[in-house]
């Protein structure tokens, strides 16, 4: 088998994460201060794939070339492939066709999240070459994800949402492909929600004889389009993080598994990992509780914060209640006034100024 490629895909509007979104791609905002897309790269590039192109869309390619540049820190050489519109995977893998050529590849969608990575795909893919490898995982609502009725170690077809679903095997955002698929993408037609979907190219691939296998997931896998998703991947990544404090620490209590970036000053705080906190940031008179991550250069006094991600450069100051769940983006300022709120939980898009009355 011919070296594999990889191809990710960062052309999506991520309108399930807006406002956030509005100013920033979603596979930029981070988890653990990591950007999603960096997760996937790093998996190509365990699994030995030097040639990665990254498919952008117009409004937030320039980001994502300046977040990725040539792909040198990972070790791998970064093409961008420009889709036009956001009008499906199968459209997505098309535009990409004149790179990839005749060879094998990963397509691996930009803001996945798998815990084990995909060396064992990678190896199954190069051992059994199957003309497409699937990724699969146990859900308990197969009727609200594209799910596959298996026959042994084959894919018999794919079915989108089922009522009456044949299997609990949901599709997750990696797949591998021989060249075939090409033709089967070409072949299909567009969705009724106007796009060309990958379920439908494979199922071509399926109905012309040629053989797609299943791989089921053995780790957690993650889509991180909606808030809930990204906190919970959030505490995942957290979960394995190791201790690590190189800021500096003033009558501040730092328990569990948290990491402390250089430059980071904590005053009179307490933080209970796993948590990070990012380089430069500056935090006093407040508690940092678990499966927090906050970013580069924030600032919060005088305030309780736990199971959120706060980007960088923001700013939280005195809040009568303690933020929980919540995503804010890069330099939010949010501080109290008089009247005292009970709870919060905050989707804030970046350069926001709240006060809570």
């Amino acid at each position: 088998m011919q070296e594999l490629k990889g191809l990710i895909l960062s052309g999506g509007a991520g309108t399930r994460l807006r406002p956030i979104t509005h100013t920033s791609a979603k596979q930029l905002v981070p988890v653990a201060n990591k950007p999603v897309l960096f997760y996937g790269i790093e998996a190509l590039a365990e699994a030995g794939i030097g040639e990665i192109g990254i498919i952008i869309a117009p409004e937030t390619g320039g980001e994502i070339r300046e977040a990725v540049g040539d792909g040198g820190r990972w070790g791998v050489s970064v093409t961008y492939l420009e889709q036009e519109a956001p009008l499906g995977l199968a459209h997505a893998l098309l535009t990409a066709e004149p790179f990839l050529g005749r060879s094998p590849f990963v397509m691996y969608l930009g803001d996945n999240l798998l815990r084990d990575g995909i060396v064992d795909l990678a190896d199954s893919f190069k051992a059994s070459e199957p003309d497409a490898l699937i990724l699969l995982t146990p859900v308990e609502d197969p009727s609200s994800y594209g799910v596959a009725e298996l026959n042994g170690d084959r894919v018999v077809r794919l079915i989108e949402k089922p009522e009456d679903p044949p299997s609990d095997l949901a599709l997750v955002g990696v797949y591998m492909f021989g060249p075939e698929i090409f033709a089967a993408a070409h072949s299909i037609e567009p969705s009724a929600r106007g796009e060309l979907e990958i379920t439908d190219a494979i199922d071509a691939l399926i109905d012309s004889g040629k053989r797609v296998e299943p791989h089921v997931v053995k780790g957690w896998w993650k889509d991180t389009g909606r808030l809930e998703d990204m906190l919970e991947a959030n505490r995942l990544v957290l979960e394995e993080i190791e201790a690590r404090v190189e800021g500096e620490l003033v009558d501040t209590e730092v328990s569990g598994r948290v990491v402390i970036e250089s430059g980071a000053r904590l005053e009179r705080s307490r933080v209970r990992g796993p948590a990070v906190i990012g380089a430069g940031a500056r935090i006093a008179d407040s508690y940092v509780g678990p499966y927090t991550a906050i970013g580069e250069g924030v600032s919060i006094e005088g305030t309780e914060i736990e199971h959120s991600i706060v980007l960088s450069g923001s700013r939280i100051a005195n809040l009568p209640a303690r933020m929980e769940a919540s995503l804010l983006g890069k330099d939010v300022v949010i501080s109290r006034s008089q009247r005292l709120p009970k709870t919060l939980q905050l989707l804030v898009g970046d350069h926001a100024e709240i006060t809570i009355p």
